[in-house]
């Protein structure tokens, strides 16, 4: 029994209004619906768009303002590696001059020091030569005085002078 109440009030509900009516609620419902629509873009869509779109533009202005610094920051790092280079390369020269100055100050030392060293073997050389001739000279004396007293002991005193 309950099956056919339900049945019975399902038709009566159909036949009074189907699922497109025409009458004053459609009308209503399209005004409210516009309405709405009205609404939301002033209040909702338009301050969203504008927040959209301003953080839109400060997020294309700060890639912008990266991409410029990062620019500069590469010539500015290409212009430190060039002076680098040339500092090198000046300090090497620099050091290639001190070095040959140093080996100059070192062969004139050296030259000066053989010199000095030839020098004092020549001066040697002079003096080991005098003190020979000294010796030879105390040798002869000596040689002449034992020969004179052989020859005396020999001969006799009167004989030899």
């Amino acid at each position: 029994m309950i099956n056919w109440t339900i049945l019975l009030a399902v038709e009566e509900v159909a036949e009074k209004g189907g699922l497109f009516d025409i009458n004053a609620t459609l009308p209503l419902m399209a005004i409210q619906f516009l309405l709405l629509a009205f609404v939301l873009d002033k209040i909702f869509y338009k301050p969203l768009g504008k927040a959209i779109d301003s953080r839109a533009d400060y997020i294309r202005d700060n890639q912008l303002k990266a991409e410029e610094r990062l620019t500069k920051a590469k010539q500015l790092a290409e212009q430190y590696e060039k002076e680098l280079a040339e500092t090198r390369k000046q300090s090497q020269a620099v050091i290639a001059t001190a070095q040959a100055e140093a080996q100059k100050i070192a062969a004139t030392k050296v030259a000066e020091a053989q010199q000095e060293a030839q020098a004092k073997r020549e001066q040697a050389a002079q003096e080991i030569e005098q003190q020979k001739q000294t010796a030879l000279q105390q040798l002869e004396e000596q040689v002449d005085s034992l020969s004179r007293q052989i020859l005396e002991k020999l001969l006799g005193p009167e004989l030899v002078r």
